[in-house]
């Protein structure tokens, strides 16, 4: 009688120190919680792609926020003061990775730790911005992928819009690191072309109406990038564009379900996937300092033949047979 209670007592014993033993392997996993929190400077579609497409990565690679992932986001409603506060108590509470999307995020984030992985994504030009010193790894908690297009084909889309123009507008947000980027290189570009280039400060996003009626008369073709504050207000860029007759070129895709007659821009979705797969990495182990900066090659090409008769010009068959999504 005595053995059998030892014996019973000697299984149960090696019961409870496999389940431990179990439990001892899977703690590198992803069975413990890891925390991630995402902060975007404001919400629009471009930028609310990436957001999903992080998480849907994230959820693919076995992090789910309804088992083993804390998920926190948060909207600085494009106030840069709002994503400084909400950088630094994100910071405060040691997550596993912040993810900063756009640039005033991301530098908000950036200024707030040298030790929390930080992955920025959306960032036209990292370096620029002042997140990371080159393209390459760093060696510090930042890394991330860009959204950076290249500006010469930007140039091709406009003149294969508007064959004849010589002056392009520009609405930007002089505050935003990435437009001034832009606005610098088109600049230089264009004039190698025989073209000028005349910009149009919307610092708000109640200035971008105002801004674009200031080109009216004066410009031929409007083009827009992914100027966080034109994109997440573009409707009031599409009236004046409408009303004045002036064709909206744009770098974000959205933008033309909003009303731009023609954009060659990332799929941002592809872009918040690609983010993700960064995140997983860092959550699995690796220093964010050892991975470089990212960027993306996957252009869509989309046209809005409606948007376009409203600001009077007609798109070529070959341009609307190119699209990868007509709008009509």
């Amino acid at each position: 009688m005595l053995r059998l209670k030892a014996s019973a007592h000697s299984n149960f014993l090696r019961t409870v120190l496999g389940a431990a033993t179990a439990l001892a392997l899977l703690g590198g996993g992803a069975v413990h919680a890891q925390t991630v929190k995402v902060l975007s400077i404001v919400d629009h579609p471009a930028l609310d792609a990436i957001r999903d497409g992080v998480r849907d990565e994230l959820k693919s690679a076995g992090y789910d926020a309804d088992k083993n992932l804390k998920w926190e986001y948060q909207s600085a409603q494009g106030n840069t003061g709002t994503a400084a506060q909400i950088a630094r108590k994100f910071v405060g509470d040691q997550p596993n990775a912040i993810v900063a999307i756009a640039t005033p995020s991301a530098q908000a984030v950036v200024a707030a730790t040298k030790s929390v992985p930080v992955v920025y994504s959306g960032v036209t030009d990292p370096v620029a911005a002042q997140l990371v010193k080159a393209w390459g790894p760093t060696g510090t908690n930042v890394t991330g992928v860009s959204d950076k297009l290249p500006l010469d084909k930007q140039v091709a889309l406009i003149l294969r819009v508007v064959p004849k123009a010589k002056t392009v507008g520009m609405v930007y947000n002089p505050g935003e690191a990435n437009s001034v980027v832009v606005v610098k290189e088109l600049k230089e570009l264009l004039a190698k072309q025989g073209l000028t280039l005349k910009e149009a400060a919307a610092p708000r996003t109640v200035d971008i109406g105002p801004a674009a009626k200031s080109l009216a008369g004066k410009v031929d073709v409007i083009y827009t990038n992914t100027d966080n504050n034109v994109v997440s207000a573009y409707e009031a860029l599409v009236k004046v564009a409408n009303e004045s007759k002036i064709p909206l070129v744009a770098a974000d895709t959205d933008s033309v379900k909003r009303g731009a007659v023609a954009a060659l821009g990332i799929n941002y979705s592809d872009l918040g996937h690609q983010t993700g797969r960064i995140v997983v990495r860092i959550l699995k182990g690796e220093k964010p300092g050892a991975i470089a900066s990212q960027t993306s090659d996957n252009l869509e090409l989309f046209v809005n033949t409606g948007a376009a008769a409203k600001q009077g010009v007609t798109l070529s068959p070959e341009l609307v047979k190119e699209a990868k999504t007509v709008i009509k």
